[in-house]
């Protein structure tokens, strides 16, 4: 599970703290770019563990259905076909980042997989199975919950910076002269 923990030090807790997004229009526009720019890392993070949860949970399923249908073979076997027909369905929004972080996301997924024996799913029992399913499943409800949170946040920053354009109180020009400074 994805906790929040009031006062952390953790990206993920400073974006959702309740003050992330409070008194906005005392920013400037630097620091709302800043703040932008911190929770969009954190939503593809968040995607990116996501991911790799529904990678695990595809696999899970695809040894259950194996298994239901008396079919034979490895599901390491089919590997590629079940990750690429996760890839076709996918739809959300653009991310332009790179995650960061990889390696502890990455250790989270170890993790879970380490617990729930999918490094073989072949030789789980059908109960076994059924509990890394839960397992990843859970996980993702928590981690999908995070990320749409992250997303308000964004959305919310977005919003703020849109608005100072709209108003005037920003200047596009400005932001093509520092994008060339910088």
């Amino acid at each position: 599970m994805i906790e929040v923990r009031p006062g952390g030090r953790r990206r993920i807790d400073r974006v959702l703290a309740a003050d992330y997004v409070r008194d906005l229009e005392r920013l400037s526009l630097a620091e709302l770019r800043a703040r932008r720019d911190e929770a969009a890392q954190e939503e593809t993070d968040l995607s990116y563990l996501r991911r790799l949860l529904h990678a695990r949970i595809d696999i899970v399923r695809a040894e259950q259905r194996r298994r239901s249908s008396g079919g034979s073979g490895d599901v390491v076997e089919q590997l590629a076909e079940i990750l690429a027909d996760d890839a076709v369905g996918t739809a959300g929004r653009h991310q332009s980042l790179e995650p960061s972080r990889v390696g502890d996301r990455r250790r989270l997924g170890e993790s879970l997989v380490a617990d729930a024996g999918l490094s073989n799913v072949g030789s789980l029992s059908d109960e076994a199975l059924e509990h890394s399913l839960d397992t990843f499943t859970e996980e993702e409800r928590s981690v999908s919950g995070r990320r749409r949170e992250v997303q308000a946040v964004v959305d919310t920053l977005n919003s703020e910076i849109a608005g100072r354009y709209a108003h005037g109180a920003a200047s596009v020009d400005d932001l093509l002269a520092a994008e060339r400074d910088s």
